[in-house]
């Protein structure tokens, strides 16, 4: 496409005289092509079964917007299971328990053995039973842990099973239906309309006299029409040889999607 576009700006560029007087280069109004600023594929990075796409062509999306869902019942159990699990301190809580109560009671038997009412062995045992009470706590709370990372992990095993927008934009194309696998291939295509990129075969007359930063009227064609201002964001260093004309790119904000893309246009370089 960028070819034939090329071609056709070629031969406009010959039968229009654009190899002109450097003097009248710069003031000329050079043709011009709106496009989208980028095109993206939107794939799973999963085989799977489509539950359903959210979007249709032409339907504008938001960075994040949910476009597809794969089947996904068993993530979902797998989930409410595991979150089941991280939500029960029962473990934790009664560990703690059993652990006040055995400081206590070590407590307890240090003052009888001061008073000669119990044995150095019972204080060694309840010191024991102590010491085994905070291991048995300690566990406790690592499994618990544990449980609240497979919870998360379950959830992120969910997530990637959403696919969401990467920009905002428009649909182009939805390329795959509900049911259909996936098999990592394309389940639509978007287009990023703000900003939009104008692309321009200059003649090697302004070879120099373009640079990046400097600021072009835009003039997309009827029934459009309008003026509007972009930017020069990209200067081929390669000029082609047969035409003698060297691309540029304008970044032209936008906001809105008010112009859309694939318009011709004309675009007259100012400072």
């Amino acid at each position: 496409m960028r070819f034939t576009w090329m071609m056709l700006l070629t031969a406009g560029l010959i039968l229009s005289g654009w190899m002109v007087p450097l003097s009248r280069a710069q003031g000329a109004d050079l043709e011009c092509l709106i496009e989208p600023y980028r095109i993206v594929n939107v794939a799973s990075p999963l085989d799977g079964v489509l539950e359903r796409v959210a979007v249709e062509r032409g339907d504008l999306v938001k960075e994040g917007q949910v476009l597809a869902v794969l089947e996904s019942n068993v993530q979902r159990a797998a989930l409410a299971v595991a979150k089941a699990r991280a939500e029960v301190e029962t473990t934790v809580e009664s560990g703690q328990v059993r652990l006040e109560y055995s400081i206590r009671r070590v407590a307890s038997n240090e003052d009888l053995l001061e008073k000669k009412g119990i044995s150095e062995r019972e204080v060694d045992d309840s010191r024991a039973q102590r010491d085994l009470s905070r291991i048995a706590l300690v566990d406790a709370k690592v499994n618990q842990h544990l449980a609240e990372l497979q919870a998360e992990q379950a959830a992120a095993e969910l997530d990637v099973r959403t696919i969401r927008s990467p920009i905002d934009g428009v649909v182009m194309e939805r390329l795959l239906s509900p049911m259909e696998q996936t098999k990592q291939t394309p389940i639509v295509k978007l287009a990023q309309l703000d900003p939009l990129r104008v692309e321009v075969f200059a003649p090697i007359a302004l070879l120099g006299k373009v640079s990046v930063g400097m600021t072009g009227e835009v003039m997309p064609e009827a029934p459009v029409g309008g003026t509007y201002p972009a930017r020069v964001t990209v200067v081929d260093r390669v000029v082609d040889a047969t035409s003698n004309t060297f691309g540029v790119r304008l970044e032209l904000r936008n906001p809105g999607n008010r112009l859309p893309a694939g318009l011709k246009c004309m675009v007259r370089f100012t400072r």
